[in-house]
């Protein structure tokens, strides 16, 4: 009997690069995950390999050194785990969209282990391990309203104000690699010392995606589609979330939301887009 869990899509409500260490850019970033989610279905297996596989709308192009197989290579490696898995996944989370679909996927399963005490590390251990995986998988270890500083601390707000969202994406991804080696310039730091005001609309109107620019230059029809999301039934604010493709228009209404995702396909009928909300 296969256990589910719920991967819940995650988008950055603002992204600043503030710096360069390495190989890797220093970020600050607000988060917040989304109704929209990936299934996975996990059992335990009297098996000599693991078995992993993909279905669903999204599931096309999803290689065999993907998230999940790393998680485990890694786990085995530091003789964490000593059974084998069958993990299934349906993907409703478009790929190379920024919404963390992969990333997401790990870090779940990371918990999910941890939950039933297959594996008993420390949270310090954990992160490490997440970041291993890639930088997105730490966002993944709390499901809620997070600002991850340049520390690379990641503090978690409850009760924060939730959004209806129009997720729209078309029908290219963005590399995230890609986008970041086109990173020329940083920001100050905005988000050093977080609080749960944040998250109100006023202050998210003021912040910005530093990624949205050089992906919105690359792509030209990204900029026509926040440009006309932005023309729509009062959107609070429209952003891209992480490396893209995906643009977000958030919304305090659904009558709005919903309106906005029928004018949306009338005019982009071959996008992808849902209408979603803030969890």
């Amino acid at each position: 009997m296969f256990d589910k869990i719920k991967s819940h899509a995650k988008i950055n409500l603002a992204l600043n690069i503030v710096g360069k260490l390495k190989s890797l850019h220093k970020i600050e970033t607000m988060i917040a995950f989304t109704e929209l989610h990936d299934e996975i279905y996990i059992k335990e297996i009297k098996k000599q390999k693991h078995q992993i596989s993909f279905f669903g709308k999204f599931s096309n192009n999803i290689n065999s050194n993907n998230t999940i197989s790393k998680l485990l290579k890694i786990l085995e490696e530091m003789n964490l785990i000593k059974k084998k898995f069958h993990i299934k996944i349906n993907k409703k989370i478009p790929t190379k969209s920024g919404l963390g679909g992969g990333s997401m996927n790990a870090a779940n399963i990371l918990k999910y282990f941890l939950k039933k005490k297959i594996i008993k590390i420390s949270k310090k251990q954990a992160l490490k391990i997440s970041k291993t995986i890639g930088e997105d998988v730490i966002l993944g270890l709390n499901s809620s309203h997070s600002i991850l500083n340049t520390k690379n601390v990641l503090r978690e707000f409850k009760g924060c104000k939730n959004f209806f969202i129009l997720i729209t994406k078309p029908n290219f991804g963005c590399s995230t690699k890609e986008i970041y080696s086109r990173v020329r310039k940083f920001e100050k730091s905005k988000l050093n010392k977080p609080n749960k005001k944040m998250f109100d609309p006023k202050f998210l109107n003021m912040m910005n995606n530093s990624l949205e620019p050089i992906a919105l230059l690359k792509y030209p029809k990204l900029k026509k589609i926040k440009s006309f999301l932005e023309s729509l039934s009062n959107p609070l604010f429209v952003r891209m979330t992480g490396s893209g493709s995906a643009i977000v228009a958030y919304f305090k209404t659904k009558k709005d939301c919903d309106k906005s995702m029928t004018q949306f396909r009338k005019e982009y009928k071959k996008y992808w887009c849902i209408s979603s909300k803030t969890i």
